[in-house]
C-alpha cells in the first residue's frame, strides 16, 4: 500500500523543478524590467536611461497628459508604435549600437515644472525595459529655498574660466519674424560663439491677442541628427504678458570646430506654443593673431 505513495513523491519533485525551470529565463536573454522612472526636473540634470531592443516594446505610461505632437526622436533608428494621451510605446528599429544613445522627448499639455519628459535610449545586452512609469518630480518647498545670492561675474572670470581666449568671441545678428499661429515675434536675435559654447540672446514679443506665454525650454536643432536641449536663462522670469517683450538666452556647450554653425533654435512654453527661429548662424571662431 505504500508503493503509489513513494511513486508520487518523486513525481511531484519532477513536476515542480519543471515548472521551475520554466520561469527562468533562457541562456541569453535579456531581464524583462518594470519599473518607475523619476525625469530630470532642470535641464542641468542628465537624462534618466531606459533599456530597448528591438525584439520588445517599451511601454511609457505617463502620471499627466502628453502633447503627442511635440514628440521628437530618430525616426531612422526608433519607431513610435503608438502615442496616447498618457502613452508611449516605442522600439528601435534595430538594436542600438554599444555606445549609441538615442534622445526621445515629449511635452505635457499642463504647465506644470518640469514641462518635457526626456529620456536616452540603449540597448543593453543583459535587460530590457518593457514598461517605464514616468513619474514627474515634486516641486521644490518654497520654504527650502536658498536666499543668499551667488556674487556677480566681473570680466576676468570669463578669460579665467576659459569662455573667452585669445581668439574673442564671434557674433551674428538678425531681425524679426512673425509666427501668425503661434501669436510670438522675433524682435532680435544675436548670436555669440566663444570657445566651446554658443549663446542666442533673443528679444521676443507676444502679440496683444494671445494669452501670456512663458518660455520654459530651448532647443537647437541642426539638419541632421537629435535636438539638443540648451540651458535658457529669462532677464526677467516669469510669463510675457500679452502684447508685451521678453528676453531670453539659450546656451549651450559645443565642440570647437573651424567652420560655422548654422542650426534652428526652437523655444518652447506654455500651451504648446513655440518659436521657432531657423538658420541661426553662429560665425566661425576668429583666426588667432600670428605669432
Amino acid at each position: 500500500m505504500l508503493q503509489p505513495l513513494r511513486l508520487a513523491l518523486p513525481l511531484a519533485l519532477t513536476l515542480a523543478w519543471g515548472a521551475a525551470a520554466k520561469a527562468q529565463p533562457a541562456p541569453g536573454a535579456r531581464v524583462d524590467r518594470k519599473r518607475p522612472v523619476t525625469i530630470a526636473s532642470t535641464p542641468a540634470e542628465p537624462l534618466p536611461v531606459v533599456h530597448v531592443a528591438a525584439d520588445t516594446p517599451t511601454v511609457f505610461l505617463f502620471s499627466s497628459p502628453i502633447q503627442r505632437k511635440t514628440l521628437t526622436y530618430d525616426e531612422s533608428r526608433i519607431r513610435v508604435l503608438d502615442a496616447g494621451e498618457r502613452s508611449i510605446i516605442v522600439q528601435p528599429v534595430a538594436n542600438l549600437a554599444e555606445g549609441e544613445r538615442q534622445e526621445i522627448g515629449v511635452f505635457f499639455t499642463d504647465v506644470r515644472a518640469p514641462t518635457r519628459a526626456a529620456f536616452v535610449l540603449v540597448t543593453d545586452p543583459a535587460e530590457v525595459d518593457s514598461r517605464i512609469d514616468v513619474q514627474r518630480p515634486e516641486p521644490p518647498s518654497t520654504a527650502c529655498q536658498p536666499t543668499a545670492q551667488a556674487p556677480a561675474p566681473r570680466p576676468e572670470d570669463f578669460v579665467l574660466l576659459g569662455y573667452v581666449d585669445a581668439k574673442g568671441v564671434t557674433t551674428s545678428s538678425s531681425k524679426g519674424t512673425l509666427d501668425a499661429v503661434q501669436g510670438l515675434i522675433l524682435d532680435s536675435i544675436v548670436a555669440f560663439r566663444g570657445p566651446g559654447w554658443i549663446l542666442a540672446d533673443v528679444k521676443i514679443v507676444n502679440r496683444p491677442d494671445h494669452p501670456a506665454w512663458t518660455p520654459r525650454e530651448a532647443m537647437f536643432v541642426g539638419r541632421v541628427g537629435m535636438p539638443l536641449r540648451a540651458r535658457l536663462v529669462a532677464k526677467k522670469p516669469g510669463a510675457i504678458p500679452p502684447g508685451e517683450d521678453g528676453r531670453v538666452l539659450a546656451v549651450m556647450e559645443v565642440p570647437e570646430t573651424k567652420a560655422d554653425l548654422v542650426l534652428t533654435l526652437e523655444l518652447h512654453g506654455d500651451g504648446g506654443r513655440r518659436l521657432t527661429i531657423p538658420d541661426v548662424r553662429f560665425p566661425k571662431p576668429a583666426a588667432e593673431d600670428a605669432q
